[in-house]
């Protein structure tokens, strides 16, 4: 991926109104090392292995190692946590996209199926390592909880749409299927790999998954003609 493309995952974007958290609810920025910071870190892998409903406040704080009191002075409720984590959890996957040596690869199509063989050495080890946090909260939470849900698909969205540059200069260098667009291209590589990860929490072991994501990358090369 060149410079310019490391700007194709989105800075996060205004949500609508009924679905946002006020940032007074959801407390200062995090500086490195912050407790808000281990707080939201702990949310991520407590969530991950628990769930967002069977997590609490006080299993966060003791995962965090800090104190309730540190947790309501950065957050107003376990839903303004929710939702700091999810916008987190898009920060957390921006290396993905500039530091892996597949990103430096010359051909678009190269750097996505770099892409996913990425995504498929990452599909080791306990389940919850590997899975997603926002995948994980908004199958729980997408009917009850607005902000949450709306939270979870900007988080979403935003790795479909830092995956799309790639896909579009591909199709421009190789060709591809009438009708087919890069950022449906790109939402069928996350819907294969959360899928993915739900088959592996059927089973507790990534070895679904990873025949899942070889799949996929058997897709992407007959789509561009490879196959």
């Amino acid at each position: 991926m060149t410079t310019n493309q490391l700007s194709s995952l989105p800075r996060r974007t205004p949500r609508p109104a009924a679905a946002r958290v006020p940032q007074a609810a959801r407390g200062p920025r995090a500086t490195r090392g912050s407790a808000r910071e281990k707080l939201i870190a702990a949310a991520h892998t407590t969530v991950r292995r628990k769930g967002y409903a069977a997590t609490t406040v006080d299993e966060i704080c003791a995962a965090a190692g800090v104190t309730k009191g540190a947790f309501f002075h950065h957050f107003a409720s376990k839903e303004a946590l929710a939702v700091a984590a999810a916008e987190g959890w898009t920060e957390r996957a921006r290396p993905m996209f500039e530091m892996p040596p597949h990103t430096r690869l010359v051909d678009p199509l190269d750097r996505l199926l770099g892409h996913i063989d990425f995504r498929f050495s990452m599909l080791d080890g306990p389940v919850e390592d590997f899975t997603c946090f926002v995948g994980t909260m908004v199958q729980e939470a997408y009917g009850t909880n607005p902000a949450i849900r709306a939270a979870c698909e900007e988080s979403i969205n935003a790795y479909c749409e830092a995956l799309a540059p790639d896909i579009e200069a591909a199709i421009a260098r190789h060709g591809i299927g009438p009708g087919i667009s890069a950022i449906s291209v790109a939402r069928h590589v996350q819907a294969v790999l959360q899928g993915a990860f739900i088959l592996a929490k059927t089973t507790d072991d990534a070895a679904i998954a990873r025949d899942s994501v070889t799949h996929l990358k058997r897709y992407i090369l007959m789509l561009f003609g490879r196959g």
